[in-house]
């Protein structure tokens, strides 16, 4: 972290604004089907900016002055991990594949909700008893092994309830506060993040700043299957700058290696990020920021790419000026994701102080 002087943390998150974050977290958005966590997302920022649009595949963008020429995109993405209907059983139990980065290994005894058309049906991942598992050697969870029961004894009433292969399964696990320092949940990954960009839409709004550039507040679907959202609304906005927040690993829990993840913690301030795809310039100009308003920061170096929509914008439109803010957050593509306050408080401050600093039409090149 850099050490410049004390931090005196300033908060951002207002009672109001939790309570849409706790329920846009609560809502499920799986990849593939995130309308409905779009809808709560346009409803809670439409107050604070001036127009919004869609794409086909639900990416949403909220502008601020939409006539502007110079574009500055603040993205994160909507989509959460989730499962597909596979195969169903002709005695009614369920097997599964990944829509995006599933984690097998924590699947057995979790519940779930089965999204069909007529409705949630509610299943739960099966797993055999201990003491059937006794005197042989353990297995472990595997995407050949771990299956689903709602409650059904044959194919015909699993599918008399609306089931059927490519219904989408989401966990049921919800938001929760804990010990007043951490938020809790599934899809911290990267909902936090759209709620954190909506949150700078609002400080903007409050304090009445007016920028001499269009804002660009991008929601992108699909990122846990390859950056797919982002590569798309790219196209279609052809920014001049992009900033993008997603999560990155805490590493100081157990069985996590400094030497290969990098030396990073909750609490201790945003993360910005050395990489190919993260202009030089633009990084410059984010630590700038945070040195300027006694913002706390960590840094964290990422080997060919950041694996984040950070790669989707750079890359495309013959190259925009991109950087990375990413939050903290332990046991991430689990249901228990973790996130600290102070830094969600942060990250929405470092990238509010970052657009004030940028200028119409700035030349971030080293070279010229």
């Amino acid at each position: 972290m850099a050490k410049n002087k004390e931090h005196k943390h300033i908060p951002v998150v207002t009672k109001k604004s939790l309570a849409f974050f706790e329920k846009y977290i609560n809502n499920p958005s799986p990849t593939g089907f995130e309308w409905e966590g779009q809808r709560l997302w346009l409803d809670y920022i439409k107050p604070y900016i001036d127009e919004h649009m869609v794409d086909n595949y639900g990416t949403a963008v909220a502008v601020i002055n939409p006539k502007a020429k110079f574009k500055v995109v603040i993205e994160a993405h909507a989509d959460e991990i989730s499962w597909f209907v596979n195969y169903i059983t002709k005695d009614g139990l369920i097997y599964v594949i990944r829509n995006g980065g599933s984690d097998h290994q924590i699947a057995p005894s979790k519940r779930v909700n089965i999204h069909t058309d007529k409705g949630i049906v509610k299943a739960v991942f099966g797993w055999p008893a201990i003491h059937t598992r006794s005197g042989e050697k353990e297995e472990a969870p595997t995407l050949k092994n771990i299956f689903l029961d709602c409650g059904c004894t044959s194919s015909e009433e699993v599918e008399k309830l609306g089931i059927h292969v490519g219904c989408v399964i989401t966990y049921e696990d919800e938001f929760m506060v804990l010990n007043d320092r951490y938020y809790v949940g599934r899809a911290l990954d990267n909902r936090a993040g759209g709620f954190m960009i909506a949150e700078v839409a609002r400080l903007l709004s409050e304090n009445k700043k007016t920028l001499p550039f269009g804002l660009y507040i991008v929601n992108s679907v699909q990122e846990e299957i390859g950056l797919r959202g982002a590569e798309m609304i790219a196209h279609r906005i052809k920014p001049n700058i992009a900033i993008v927040t997603d999560v990155t690993h805490d590493t100081q829990t157990p069985m996590i290696s400094k030497i290969t993840q990098g030396d990073l913690a909750c609490g201790k301030g945003p993360v910005v990020s050395y990489a190919p795809a993260v202009q030089t310039n633009l990084n410059k100009l984010l630590i700038k920021a945070a040195e300027a308003n006694n913002i706390p920061f960590q840094r964290q170096a990422s080997s060919r790419s950041t694996g984040t929509d950070t790669d989707a914008f750079a890359y495309s439109n013959d190259g925009v000026v991109s950087a990375l803010i990413s939050l903290p957050l332990r046991y991430m593509h689990t249901t228990v994701e973790m996130i600290h306050k102070e830094d969600v408080d942060n990250v929405i401050r470092l990238i509010y102080e970052s657009l004030l600093s940028i200028k119409v039409d700035q030349d971030f090149r080293s070279v010229k």
